[in-house]
């Protein structure tokens, strides 16, 4: 047992972190004949002062700091080190350690050392002698002569260099066991809540051992609270169940402890469970097991006996069977070495600085010039069809305004008529242009052709919204003059005014229920009717469920109710065409317009929805694989219709008549175009798709699916299954891009499993084709036709690939959802020899970096990956990070990495994010010599 300790070693028998002691003046002035030991052993009083005076009359030599420490009857050397400030002649009489004032190089310094701590030992033989008076002497000589314990202590010699240059308290700040804290008034406050949660939770003013982790605020991670409670209760030298408020405050002061020292202390002692300064392979393996329980990682949890050996191996090359503080301390420090494996973006070909330096014009002018410029880039393409769209509007208004100010009605009714009239018109317009963003077979071949360039047809839904906000307003207008304005005044005229419009009227004055109860009235009040309904239940809060309404009312929220309720609109038209025939002040065919503005559109609309009732008739697929993957999600792969063929990112409509012969749900196709086979994964969170599951899994066992390898299914008894598409996309214009950042939220990864398999198979074909460029051949593989039929021009021949490289972020909450595409991951990693496509999974329940509870889940991950290559959650070589992605970070070092290039943002996932990735496109764009293009999907 250590009983005291000299220099910078620590009196602990728990730590090797040291404090600093000055020297007592007895034993300086001890002789060589005259030491009684001072309760240390008699032999100290002889030897120490020489060892001293030595070092003193060498002081103007290059000097190092001496590590000693008693234990038992003997002196141990345990460390030597470079000193890196100069003392002061007076205060060298004091204290052991001395420097030259000169700091000393990483790796001289270390050679220097060790030749030094030989020196050392050949002056002052009696460190490695044996004592007539010594006990254990030779016991302890033997450990320091023996190559294993020096090549150690030579290793912890380096690692408190390396300690000592990487700043240690820099890198360990983060290892925390509560909530960050700013400040004296943030701890107050945090400490506050505990204490309001303790009153709620002691009993008998006395806290359980079970409701620790709570009432710190690690509700989720009770089981790793217990483990910290269990290690702070060590230290009072007995053990506890039950803890009183003072003691409470006396664990959240440790707990809270800003200095890392003490956190790395805590969490060591977690481990070292039987207080003997080292960790076994065991005690490690309990740590993991309890980190993995924390962050709910029942797979990680099942491999920790693996996962211990793996850091031991590192830990412990001596094969010693333990570690130490400095160990893990090495470890910790080290992280940034074994995290950036594999991470080619954070090596970058231009720095930031000089990207965004080399771009941004210092001139005002220039710069604001240069910010119009890049506005003008994104939107042109919206703002000139909402020009075109507000002036077409205004001119309609317009010109019908000044049509009836000129008539006889003007004289007897006044302004009221030519506003009313004036919306009519503009309603009119409006109701056959809110067809067009609807039309998606339209839309899907207008997409492939030139017209992709100057019409915005990723804002498709949008307009439709613009419109439909724009129809509510004119029929606000319209109704409103005719209700609260026209009738009125038309029915209070004189004689003599009514007089110049009666021959309208079939010279009979109408009453205001006339008006109300005519043709005109009635189809006019039903229209507004079905619109109210319709427009109400496809706003976002109805549609998207966040109304909650009481039996039976519910029923009219949710997106059932949006879909049928716009069906409703189909008899607006028809009445629309009625009222529109129906007019009190116009007789003539052609004067009667309604039916020229919407029969085109009305056609095309039609003709769209009996084409896909055809199509999906025709394209009745069979059902090849059904799987049940992690994370609720259904796997189907399907057999590819004849003529099927659809691009990287186009998506599919799905019907079960077995479930609703009039439900159609759109899904994101996950195969790729060459692909012999159609597949979607789909998330069970609805009511349909819950019931889909059911019908493919009821009295079968599916079988896990393996993209590449189809699996026959008994066709007997499977439900029908009808295929509406392919419908074009955002994503499908991927190839109109340099770089790609493709970004999915949980489910939101399927439209880009099909682009990334698109690139490596376009990767792959050209490679084919040089290596067979000298030869004719012609191929007739149905699959690589498939493939190539997007990407030939008209005259046959393939278009150079434009698309250089890819970014794939897939940022998903449930540690199983990696298991979807694990085949996709692996084909990538293995065919991807060029390095274009970078494939980054984050895994978001995992708590955050610098958390006590994953950081050595954290360490365990990035050590494996750098070791074995294969991710520890996933099973493939694409390696998982924890929690959420710095953004700004992601974009800037792109910019840096592909300056004066094009990037394509393509984002499929919750709305939230979206505005955030937006704004950093929008950012970058005008900071940096690269053009993010935002482009987004959300499901």
């Amino acid at each position: 047992m250590r009983t005291s300790s000299f220099g910078r070693c620590s009196s602990s028998k728990r730590s090797s972190y040291s404090r600093e002691f000055e020297l007592p003046q007895h034993l300086e002035a001890s002789s060589p004949g005259g030491g009684e030991g001072h309760g240390h052993g008699h032999a100290y009083g002889a030897m120490l002062p020489i060892f001293l005076d030595d070092l003193r009359r060498n002081h103007q030599q290059e000097l190092v700091e001496i590590t000693l420490e008693l234990e038992g009857d003997a002196l141990v050397l345990c460390d030597v080190a470079p000193t890196t400030a100069a003392n002061s002649g007076g205060a060298s009489n004091n204290v052991i350690s001395s420097t030259t004032g000169d700091e000393v190089g990483a790796a001289g310094a270390v050679e220097r050392s060790l030749s030094i701590t030989s020196r050392i030992r050949r002056k002052f033989p009696w460190l490695r002698s044996s004592s007539s008076r010594s006990l254990a002497s030779t016991s302890e000589v033997a450990a320091i002569e023996d190559p294993v314990i020096t090549a150690r202590n030579a290793r912890r010699l380096k690692a408190k260099l390396e300690r000592n240059r990487s700043s240690a308290q820099r890198a360990l700040k983060g290892l925390r066991f509560i909530s960050k804290t700013t400040g004296a008034t943030d701890a107050n406050e945090l400490w506050r809540k505990v204490e309001e949660r303790f009153r709620l939770l002691a009993k008998d003013g006395l806290l359980a051992r079970e409701d620790f982790g709570e009432c710190i605020g690690m509700e989720d991670s009770k089981e790793f609270a217990v483990g910290i409670f269990d290690t702070l209760a060590r230290r009072k030298q007995r053990k506890v169940t039950k803890i009183t408020k003072e003691e409470l405050h006396d664990f959240w002061l440790q707990i809270s402890d800003q200095s890392f020292d003490a956190r790395l202390q805590i969490f060591f002692d977690m481990a070292d469970s039987n207080e003997d300064g080292r960790i076994t392979r065991e005690e490690v393996q309990e740590l993991i097991m309890l980190s993995a329980s924390a962050n709910k990682l029942s797979k990680l949890k099942e491999q920790a006996e693996g996962y211990a050996s793996l850091i031991m191996e590192e830990l412990d090359p001596e094969n010693l069977g333990y570690i130490e503080l400095w160990q893990l301390e090495m470890l910790l420090l080290q992280k940034d070495r074994y995290m950036n494996y594999s991470r080619q973006l954070s090596t970058t070909s231009l720095g930031w600085n000089q990207n965004m330096t080399g771009s941004r014009p210092k001139n005002v002018i220039k710069r604001l010039c240069r910010t119009v410029r890049c506005l003008a880039q994104e939107h042109w393409r919206r703002v000139w069809i909402l020009l075109l769209w507000l002036a077409a509007n205004a001119c309609l208004f317009a010109w019908k305004f000044y049509q009836y100010k000129n008539r006889a009605t003007f004289q007897v009714i006044g302004y009221c008529l030519p506003i009313a009239k004036g919306a009519a018109e503009t309603l009119k317009l409006n109701m056959a242009l809110i067809l067009l963003p609807v039309c998606r077979n339209t839309l899907t071949w207008l997409r492939s052709t030139r017209a992709r360039s100057f019409v915005p047809f990723d804002d498709n839904i949008n307009f439709h919204k613009i419109i439909a906000f724009a129809i509510a307003i004119g029929v606000f207008v319209h109704v409103g003059n005719h209700l609260a304005c026209d009738f009125p005044l038309l029915v209070n005229s004189s004689p003599e005014k009514f007089a110049l419009i009666s021959s309208y009227f079939h010279n009979k004055k109408p009453t205001y229920k006339s008006l109300i109860i005519s043709v005109e009235g009635l189809t006019g009040i039903s229209m507004v009717a079905f619109m109210a309904i319709s427009f109400t239940l496809a706003t976002h809060h109805f549609r998207r469920n966040a109304v909650r309404l009481p039996p039976p009312f519910n029923r009219l929220t949710g997106f059932n109710a949006f879909w049928y309720s716009h069906h409703l609109l189909g008899l607006v038209y028809v009445l629309l065409f009625v009222h529109g025939y129906c007019l009190y002040l116009t007789h003539r065919w052609y004067q009667k317009t309604t039916w020229m503005y919407i029969s085109v559109p009305l056609l095309l609309y039609t003709a769209e929805r009996t084409l896909r009732t055809c199509r999906s008739k025709h394209y009745s697929v069979k059902i090849l694989k059904v799987s049940i993957l992690p994370g609720d999600v259904l796997s189907l792969i399907m057999s590819k219709p004849n003529g099927f063929k659809y691009k990287s990112g186009q998506y599919i409509f799905l019907q079960c008549p077995k479930i609703s012969p009039f439900e159609w749900h759109p899904f994101s196709i996950t195969s790729a175009p060459g692909d012999d086979y159609l597949s979607v994964h789909i998330r069970t969170v609805g009511d349909w798709t819950q019931e889909l599951k059911q019908l493919f899994t009821e009295d079968k066992s599916p079988r896990r699916a393996k993209l590449g390898q189809l699996v026959q299914m008994d066709q007997t008894g499977q439900p029908r299954l009808l295929v509406d598409g392919p419908y074009g996309a955002p994503a499908q214009d991927y190839q109109n891009y340099d770089v790609l950042l493709l970004i999915g939220l949980g489910i939101g990864a399927t439209p880009f499993i099909s682009i990334l398999r698109d690139l490596l198979n376009g990767t792959r074909t050209t490679e084919d084709q040089m290596v067979e460029s000298n030869t004719e051949t012609t191929r007739s593989d149905e699959s690589f036709n498939s493939f190539t039929s997007s990407n030939l021009t008209p005259g046959g021949n393939r278009k150079s690939q434009r698309t250089t490289n890819a970014y794939f972020y897939w940022v998903t909450r449930e540690p199983g959802s990696f298991e979807w595409f694990k085949g996709v991951m692996d084909q990538v990693a293995e065919m991807d020899h060029k390095g274009q496509i970078e494939l980054h999974n984050y895994l978001t329940s995992v708590y955050e970096e610098g958390d006590a509870r994953s950081t050595l889940i954290t360490m365990v991950q990035a050590l494996s990956h750098a070791k074995h290559g294969v991710d520890i959650l996933s099973g493939t070589r694409v390696r998982t990070h924890f929690a959420r992605p710095n953004w700004k970070d992601v974009f800037t070092k792109i910019a840096s990495k592909h300056p004066y290039s094009t990037v394509g943002v393509f984002y499929c996932g919750m709305p939230v994010l979206a505005k955030e990735l937006k704004k950093l496109s929008n950012e970058l764009s005008h900071k940096t010599a690269t053009r993010f293009d935002f482009h987004k999907e959300y499901f």
